[in-house]
């Protein structure tokens, strides 16, 4: 029973570190596409946000089948009840993602030189967050989530300063004001993403010490 128990919980953790994966990929693709104006891979990122959804869906089976199966306790529900918070934040970030390249393909093709620096800086410090996001919960280590947090301050910092920028430009006429709005969407979505990977550090935290409260 036990051996069957984990082999379950194993294809679990399986499933959802490959959906960590594929999500990883399209958030750095949607940087990509941004800076290149690659409409080609905007179109392939809008089409991955499919796979993302059954990824999700195919985890959550997983996890309601142990559960009806297992009646996990303690420990074992606590790494089920997390995967199950996870693999939600996961699929908002492919939504958002899916968003950021809808942008791209709607954008002229002007350049981005005066913005597009501090919005390279947000996606910079989100990948990163997402990356050690991903780490914490496959190492189990709470301290690296707890890195995440304070990246998370960067992010909202960043996006104000954004924020400003973009409307600074907008006033002085020194970029076209629908490009603008649109790297100011792109920036409230990354600032978005930066929270989802705070809420999948809350969950790995939980996982480990029984305790989910709000940083």
């Amino acid at each position: 029973m036990r051996v069957s128990f984990e082999r379950q919980l194993n294809e679990m953790h399986d499933k959802l570190v490959e959906m960590f994966s594929f999500v990883e990929k399209s958030l750095k693709d949607s940087s990509k596409a941004l800076v290149t104006k690659d409409k080609d891979l905007a179109r392939e990122i809008i089409k991955r946000d499919k796979i993302t959804d059954e990824m999700e869906r195919n985890i959550e089976l997983i996890c309601t089948q142990i559960i009806l199966r297992q009646q996990p306790v303690a420990s074992d529900l606590r790494r089920i009840t997390s995967t199950l918070k996870i693999i939600t934040d996961l699929e908002r970030i492919g939504d958002q993602t899916e968003d950021i390249a809808e942008i791209v393909l709607m954008m002229s093709d002007d350049p981005l030189d005066r913005d597009l620096p501090i919005i390279n800086d947000m996606y910079e410090v989100v990948t990163e967050m997402l990356k050690q996001a991903i780490d914490s919960f496959i190492v189990s280590n709470i301290d690296l989530a707890l890195e995440v947090k304070k990246k998370d301050d960067i992010v909202d910092d960043l996006f104000d300063q954004a924020k400003d920028k973009i409307i600074d430009s907008i006033k002085d006429n020194t970029q076209d004001p629908s490009q603008a709005v649109d790297l100011l969407q792109i920036a409230k979505y990354l600032e978005r993403i930066g929270d989802h990977s705070e809420n999948i550090v809350e969950w790995v935290i939980y996982t480990h010490t029984g305790e989910h409260k709000d940083f």
